[in-house]
C-alpha cells in the first residue's frame, strides 16, 4: 500500500516542537524579498500591476527566451500550454509516471490521456529509449519531466520529435537554473514551464511560469490565464473560454527579487548537496541520483535510494524513524499510475513500470534547503546510516 508519507509526517510536526526539527525544506527568503513585497503592499496596485511584467522579463531574460508568462501554479502554466497546442479529447501524451502528479494531471485537463513509459533506472528520468515504442496514431506531444533539477537526455528526445513530427513540453517545475549542453532548462522544448513553490529553487508563495519563444502559445496563455481576455481588448470583452490563472504583484514583487539572487540560492544549494554527497559516497546501502556529463544541474530536492535488499515497508519503517528523531523527510515519488485515480480511470496495474515501481518503493528525500548546517547534515546523514 502507497503511504502519503508528506501528510503524515507533517502532521506529526505540527504536533511536536517544531524547534527541535530539522526541516525537510524551507525557503531562502531575505530583507530584500520582504521589503520589494511590502512595497507592493504600500502601492493601489496589488494584481496586473508592473511588478508582474517586471517577473516576467527577468524570467525570460535568464532562460533566454522571448516569452514568459507568470500565473498561479506550474500546474496551471501546463494547462495553458496544453491548450494553447489545442491538445485535448482523443489525444495522447507520452510522460514519465515518475514524477509529481500534476505534469499527469494537466494532460487531463481537457480530455487527453498521459501514456507513461518507464524510467532510466541510473538517472531516473524518462528512457528515451522507450518512448518510440509507446507512440501511437493518437501521439500528439512529449511531455518529458526534469527530475529533481536534472534534465533527461534531451537529444534522442528531439530526434524522436523532430521525425515523428510531434510537439514537445518541458516540464521544469523543478529546474529553474538547470542547463542541458549549455541550454537552459525550459528552453528546450516548444514550451517549458517553471512553479515556485516555496520547496522550490526559487519562490513565490504559490505560482508559475510559461516560457516559450512561440508567439501564438505565449499569447494564448496570456489570454487562457485572463478570463479569456484578449490584450488589446476591454474588461469586460472575452474572446474565448478563459481561467483566472493570473500571478498578483505581491508574489511577482517576491520572485523578482529571488531570480536576482538565483547564482546565490543555487551556490547554497550545490554547497549542502555536496555535503550529503560526500557523506553518502561510500554507503553502498544506499545510491543517489545519476547526474549525467551533459547536465549542469540545480538541486531542487536530496533524494537517495536504499538498495534492492530493502523493501518498501522497510523504507517506511526508515522514514518512520527518522521522524521519530526530529529529522524531516518524505518518499518522492509515488508512481503516478498507481494513485487511485489513475488505476481507476485509465486501468493502470502494478508491474507496468518496474524500474519506476522499485524506485519509488525505495526512495526517502531527506532535508534539503539553504538553511541547513553541515552539523545538521552531518546528524541527518549518522542517523540514517545507523537505520539502514
Amino acid at each position: 500500500m502507497w503511504v502519503n508519507w508528506r501528510t503524515v509526517l507533517t502532521q506529526k510536526i505540527m504536533e511536536t516542537d517544531v524547534s527541535q526539527q530539522i526541516n525537510l525544506s524551507g525557503p531562502d527568503i531575505t530583507q530584500a524579498e520582504i521589503d520589494a513585497v511590502v512595497a507592493v503592499l504600500k502601492t493601489p496596485r496589488l494584481s496586473l500591476g508592473p511588478k508582474v511584467l517586471e517577473f516576467e522579463q527577468a524570467v525570460a531574460d535568464r532562460i533566454g527566451v522571448r516569452h514568459a508568462v507568470s500565473c498561479n501554479s506550474g500546474t496551471m502554466g501546463l494547462h495553458m500550454i496544453w491548450r494553447s497546442l489545442g491538445i485535448g479529447k482523443g489525444d495522447e501524451v507520452i510522460t514519465s509516471p515518475f514524477s509529481f502528479i500534476a505534469s499527469s494531471n494537466s494532460v487531463m485537463f481537457d480530455g487527453a490521456r498521459p501514456v507513461f513509459v518507464d524510467v532510466d533506472p541510473f538517472t531516473w528520468q524518462i528512457d528515451a529509449n522507450l518512448i518510440e515504442p509507446a507512440i501511437t496514431s493518437a501521439t500528439k506531444a512529449l511531455l518529458p519531466v526534469d527530475i529533481f533539477g536534472a534534465t533527461p537526455d534531451w537529444d534522442p528526445i528531439l530526434d524522436i520529435v523532430k521525425r515523428r513530427k510531434l510537439r514537445v513540453v518541458e516540464d521544469s517545475c523543478e529546474a529553474l537554473g538547470t542547463k542541458y549542453k549549455g541550454r537552459p532548462a525550459g528552453s528546450i522544448g516548444e514550451a517549458g514551464c517553471f512553479g515556485f513553490y516555496p520547496n522550490k529553487q526559487t519562490t513565490t508563495g504559490e505560482g508559475g511560469m510559461v516560457v516559450t519563444n512561440s508567439d501564438e502559445i505565449a499569447n494564448r496563455a496570456r489570454s487562457l490565464r485572463n478570463q479569456g481576455r484578449d490584450p488589446d481588448a476591454g474588461w469586460l470583452a472575452h474572446a474565448r473560454l478563459g481561467f483566472n490563472y493570473r500571478m498578483c504583484d505581491i508574489n511577482a514583487a517576491l520572485g523578482a527579487v529571488q531570480v536576482g539572487r538565483l547564482d546565490e540560492i543555487l551556490a547554497k544549494r550545490s554547497r549542502v548537496a555536496e555535503w550529503y554527497r560526500t557523506r553518502l559516497a561510500d554507503e553502498q546501502r544506499v545510491t543517489m541520483q545519476g547526474i549525467s556529463q551533459d547536465v549542469d544541474i540545480s538541486w531542487f530536492v536530496m533524494v537517495v535510494r536504499l538498495s534492492d535488499d530493502y523493501t518498501q515497508d522497510d523504507r517506511d519503517n526508515i522514514l518512520r524513524k527518522l521522524d521519530a528523531a526530529g529529522i524531516g523527510c518524505s518518499n518522492y515519488f509515488t508512481p503516478i499510475h498507481l494513485q487511485p485515480f489513475y488505476r481507476e480511470e485509465l486501468g493502470y496495474k502494478p508491474g507496468q513500470f518496474p524500474v519506476c515501481e522499485a524506485l519509488s518503493a525505495r526512495t526517502i528525500a531527506l532535508p534539503f534547503h539553504n538553511h541547513l548546517t553541515e552539523a545538521e547534515v552531518d546528524t541527518v546523514v549518522k542517523t540514517l546510516k545507523s537505520l539502514l
